[in-house]
């Protein structure tokens, strides 16, 4: 039977239904065990995956190479950053998506501006996967952090979720607010005012039923949580570099913390951290970030592979 998510662009967490969720989420752990067992995938052998990073990462480029490698396929990049400034107009986008047609089986575009990705898409055939666009959205970074809140927690149901720090320019916590709140979560949105979850987000999860409470008070959030989604502030996003000094120092976890907070607590955390995680915190059994960014290969994978039906 074809993939549920077969010829399909991956933009915006909204438009992922919750049976192409967990095939998500099974084929990753599939692969994920064929790989840790030794064994080859080479189902995307003679495909190709153009990868687009207009804005600077590390995590998502290699993550996403990777994963197309372990299939067995390939890939060209572009990494202009230069062409991430505002001046930059969605028509040249469009025409890259049109000549990417020629190029690549796949696409993943990692961009400053919100909605890029969608540019993109509307001039190509071939599956586009966003990467990150601005503040906006990032589906594939959300997929791997539910399944690595799956992993480490054994469930998605049913969980108290802390969201802490730059939850206004964060589309790290944006989209998995989307996509963790279709099981039934308590949210804890811990920012200071300057910085608050979007409304439109709020107020969307509160109508589907989502209890969220928005506060600024970390501690007391972390000790009713299974599960601390940290963030940093984003001095990228600030235009005024007063008011990011002021709020950069404003959430440290340190060991400390951890003494106070729920037992067991897992901490997450998208990467890179400055200084909201203190290196200490690493030794603690419940720090999963590096964890978390390894299960970026496997789901990657598995995005990959679904959307361009070799899976």
């Amino acid at each position: 039977m074809p993939s549920a998510l077969k010829g399909k662009d991956i933009l915006h967490v909204k438009d992922l239904k919750l049976e192409q969720i967990s095939l998500v989420l099974e084929t990753a752990a599939r692969y994920e065990n064929v790989v840790a067992n030794g064994g080859r995938l080479n189902i995307m052998a003679g495909k190709v995956l153009a990868t687009l990073f207009f804005e600077s990462s590390i995590q998502t480029r290699l993550t996403f190479e990777s994963a197309m490698l372990r299939l067995g396929g390939n890939v060209v990049s572009v990494t202009d950053v230069k062409a991430s400034t505002s001046g930059i107009k969605g028509e040249r986008l469009y025409d890259t998506g049109k000549m990417i047609d020629g190029y690549a089986d796949v696409a993943v575009i990692r961009h400053a501006l919100e909605g890029s990705a969608k540019e993109l898409a509307d001039g190509a055939n071939v599956p586009v996967i966003n990467g990150g666009d601005g503040a906006g959205q990032h589906p594939t970074q959300a997929l791997m952090d539910l399944y690595t809140i799956q992993k480490e927690k054994g469930r998605l149901n049913n969980l108290n979720v802390t969201l802490a720090g730059d939850l206004k320019n964060g589309r790290t916590v944006h989209s998995l607010s989307w996509l963790l709140g279709k099981f039934g979560p308590r949210f804890y949105f811990v920012s200071p005012q300057e910085l608050r979850m979007p409304p439109e987000i709020t107020k969307a999860l509160c109508d589907d039923g989502i209890e969220v409470v928005e506060t600024s008070n970390l501690e007391e959030a972390a000790a009713k949580s299974d599960v601390l989604y940290m963030t940093r502030i984003q001095r990228e996003r600030f235009t005024d570099e007063q008011e990011y000094e002021r709020l950069k120092g404003v959430y440290v976890v340190n060991n400390e913390f951890i003494q106070n907070a729920r037992r067991g607590i897992t901490i997450m955390h998208p990467l890179p951290r400055l200084d909201e995680i203190a290196r200490e915190v690493d030794a603690y059994e419940g720090s999963a970030y590096f964890r978390q960014a390894a299960n970026g290969v496997p789901v990657r994978m598995a995005i990959i592979a679904l959307v361009t039906g070799c899976e």
